[in-house]
């Protein structure tokens, strides 16, 4: 069992090593785990889980890629099949804002804005922000890593992000509202250009408000 003590060390939560063992988890079943499975276990915090699970991710997509060096080279242009959920956002009355406020005004308010943002999608709900449009952010949940909520982390974090940014404060009097679209659907994407994708079946789930 010393690996598994050792993988659950590296990810801080060494003290569930000793439930693993009870029930023979070795590194050799832990790929297979599920949330389920970690509440059989004992692992009752919700954040603990997302730790667990993001991490298995991360060694399953390890142990796939070597896999694939071990068969044949993977090529540059390569592209994987990933089930893969987009949030995009854009703020509503942006033009109209900023020919309203000043330029020192306008970058604080949307420094304010897009901080509201990373707030909400990265840190709350584990998104990854893939690319930022001023004021507008293209984001993903499922990709570098997927997780079996990803759709539905997604629309938690879309409805979140409308009533946080509903409730930025800023140093001039201005209400903020925000749109959101999210689509999930099975894409093709190129490892070198990951902010390329190439949409196959994508079914949208439009929650604007």
């Amino acid at each position: 069992m010393r690996g598994i003590a050792e993988w659950l060390a590296s990810i801080g939560l060494e003290e569930y090593a000793q439930r693993f063992a009870e029930n023979a988890i070795d590194l050799s079943v832990v790929y297979d785990l599920t949330e389920q499975d970690l509440k059989d276990l004992g692992v009752q915090k919700v954040g603990h889980r997302r730790k667990m699970l993001r991490s298995i991710a991360e060694l399953n997509g390890a142990a796939a890629a070597a896999g694939r060096g071990a068969t044949e080279p993977v090529r540059p242009d390569e592209a994987e099949r990933r089930q893969l959920t987009v949030m995009f956002c854009d703020l509503v009355g942006s033009t109209a804002l900023s020919a309203s406020l000043d330029l020192e005004d306008l970058v604080r308010v949307m420094n304010s804005y897009q901080d509201c943002i990373h707030e909400v999608v990265e840190v709350r709900y584990e998104g990854t922000i893939a690319r930022r449009f001023g004021d507008g952010a293209l984001i993903y949940f499922g990709y570098p890593s997927a997780q079996e909520d990803d759709a539905e982390r997604a629309v938690r974090a879309g409805l979140s992000l409308v009533d946080a940014i509903a409730n930025v404060r800023t140093h001039v009097s201005v209400g903020l509202q925000v749109r959101i679209g999210i689509a999930t659907g099975e894409l093709l994407i190129r490892e070198t250009q990951a902010k390329s994708l190439v949409s196959r079946r994508t079914s949208p789930h439009d929650c604007k408000r």
